[in-house]
């Protein structure tokens, strides 16, 4: 992978208006409106193109896919979106046979190979926009586009202001869902603003490391605040961040959520935070709930500290339990992620996970997707540096987009599957139902009974988005054939 300085054209050369189309496509992402489609389309504009975006988890391909269309590019910001495009490219071939197809995104170097052997000429990662303008500036000039490696940018980019236009409307992706003290859920219209990109952490089994490695971009106030106008503008009542980690930068972050308070005092937002930060900054989680903060999702993985130190995660256990004290203590709801099932997970400790939801009251605040996620190890995954991981795992899989793994004991990877399935059949149903179904699965498979739960242990039900799905989930059927 190599990183390089893409920009071999100026970013505000102006080019004729009959060069042909740009398309963007977006496969999937968690149901929210895509910033990473708005901010190359901004780009894009500004320098002239005719520009043309698609989001396949609401847009059919074939009714939307012009066919003189000179360049196509997909984002793949997160694994379901990356096999879902993988399934479309060669639709897109056979749609567009001239175009000069390229994906960028966060899972476009590491999957590099797969995506040449499907036919994609240009891989981007990183910053992304200059890049991409840079490709399309030379296929209107009638240049070659050849490209032999990856490249990933990594240096500042000047960020314009998204340019949401081309999009769906909000009212047509994932809404807030907010239960009153009887139970009767009401709706928001969610807005999607990204205050920084990267992660200044290694947590080794994140996809955001190989391609970052440590580095992370602040997207201007007055960027981030003018998009969240323009969708407030659309009606969002709610505005969902999509940083990787919304305290990598607090004082940024805070100032932020000052001036959209300021701005906009009926708006809420939610952000993700890991459990090192809310801990280091707990001072501030008070202004986070004065500012309209409703929930902090945190990748918390795992309850057990030595899988948490394999994954270098930077918090304990414990840490978790003091977290959960301090969001309650700031009236602010926790939404904890979890890596499920690992090489290292075994039955008792997966089923004290579950106690340890019960024990926290959390199962309401836990999709139940979460206790169904399986391990994922993509390429240039920094677990692969963990002595004798590799020996491990089987031979990176294509098709699965990573290094596939069985556990030493089959019993675990059983129960894996059977939650797989049971979440896909009941997502429709409540929570707390779901989770009792996986308890009981969980108690039998160490041939145990499993206890009761009192109606109380389950917490109450949190905000949270209407789209349950993960970045890191197995992408359902319907997902895979969807466009």
């Amino acid at each position: 992978m190599q990183t390089a300085n893409p920009i071999s054209a100026s970013a505000s050369h102006q080019i004729a208006p009959d060069t042909g189309k740009v398309v963007l496509i977006n496969p999937y992402e968690l149901g929210r409106q895509p910033f990473g489609l708005a901010e190359p389309a901004a780009w894009l504009k500004h320098a002239g193109f005719d520009v043309i975006c698609i989001d396949l988890s609401l847009q059919k391909l074939d009714a939307c896919l012009p066919a003189d269309a000179v360049l196509i590019a997909l984002n793949v910001g997160m694994h379901t979106a990356t096999r879902i495009a993988v399934e479309a490219i060669p639709r897109i071939r056979q749609r567009a046979p001239r175009a000069h197809l390229c994906v960028y995104g966060l899972y476009a170097p590491m999957n590099a190979t797969l995506l040449k052997n499907l036919g994609v000429q240009t891989i981007l990662g990183g910053e992304c926009e200059p890049a991409l303008l840079a490709l399309a500036q030379k296929l209107a000039a009638g240049e070659s586009a050849h490209q032999s490696e990856p490249s990933v940018y990594l240096r500042k980019i000047q960020f314009r202001l998204p340019d949401r236009s081309g999009l769906p409307a909000l009212q047509r992706y994932a809404h807030l869902l907010l239960s009153d003290e009887a139970g009767a859920v009401s709706k928001r219209i969610v807005g999607f603003a990204e205050g920084s990109r990267g992660c200044k952490h290694l947590c080794r089994h994140c996809p955001v490391v190989p391609v970052y490695e440590g580095k992370f971009r602040i997207v201007p106030l007055d960027i981030v605040l003018g998009d969240i106008r323009q969708q407030a503008a659309s009606g969002a009542e709610h505005v969902s961040f999509g940083d990787p980690d919304f305290f990598n930068g607090p004082t940024h972050a805070m100032k932020l959520v000052r001036a959209l308070h300021d701005e906009f005092p009926q708006l809420s937002y939610d952000a993700t935070i890991k459990i090192q930060h809310l801990l280091a900054h707990a001072d501030l989680l008070p202004e986070l709930k004065r500012t309209g903060c409703l929930f902090v999702t945190s990748a918390v993985e795992s309850v057990d500290d030595e899988v948490l130190r394999l994954l270098d995660k930077n918090h304990s256990s414990a840490d978790f339990d003091r977290v959960v004290g301090l969001m309650r203590a700031a009236k602010l709801a926790l939404a904890p992620t979890f890596v499920a099932f690992t090489p290292w997970t075994t039955l008792p400790s997966y089923i004290a996970l579950l106690q340890r939801l019960l024990d926290l009251r959390l199962v309401e605040a836990v999709p139940p997707i979460q206790l169904a996620i399986r391990l994922l190890i993509p390429a240039g995954s920094y677990l692969l540096r963990l002595p004798g991981f590799a020996d491990r795992i089987g031979d990176f899989d294509a098709e699965m987009l990573g290094y596939p793994w069985r556990h030493s004991d089959a019993r675990v990877d059983d129960l894996q599957a059977a939650a797989q399935t049971l979440v896909a059949q009941t997502a429709e149903r409540p929570r707390r139902e779901t989770f009792t179904r996986i308890w009981r699965l969980a108690h039998a498979a160490l041939g145990l009974a499993a206890p009761a739960i009192a109606d109380d242990g389950f917490g109450r039900p949190i905000p949270h988005l209407s789209e349950p799905w993960y970045c890191c989930a197995e992408p359902t059927s319907q997902q895979l054939q969807s466009f």
